[in-house]
């Protein structure tokens, strides 16, 4: 009864302990973040995965909030001769929003890189 999918995660086990292996055999180093240097040939000041400043999640979700906007535009401009103005007062209302959180972002230090 669940032959095939019991196939299919026994292909995945072997697949990925496959590649696995394969990295254990033409692996370099064994601490490569800390050994093999990361940007544009220069040395590392720090670890790789180091922590970064909590200014950044805030930017970060002003960059996501626009992007999404962006992913709502599109389509919109496409329907938008067809709908007429019931798409564009829509468009105001969502832009508004975006702007609130713009504002609020503002107001959060979001924008400030000092």
């Amino acid at each position: 009864m669940y032959a095939g999918a019991a196939g299919m995660a026994l292909v995945a086990v072997l697949i990925v302990a496959g590649l696995y292996l394969a990295h254990r055999a033409v692996a370099i180093a064994s601490a490569p973040l800390t050994v093999l240097p990361f940007q544009s040939g220069w040395p590392p000041e720090e670890h790789a995965l180091s922590r970064y400043h909590v200014r950044w999640y805030l930017a970060t979700l002003l960059f996501l909030a626009f992007d999404v906007e962006m992913l709502f535009m599109y389509p919109w401009a496409v329907v938008v001769a067809q709908l007429g103005i019931t798409a564009i007062v829509e468009m105001f209302i969502f832009l508004g929003s975006a702007f609130i959180a713009v504002l609020w972002a503002w107001r959060e230090g979001a924008l400030r890189w000092a």
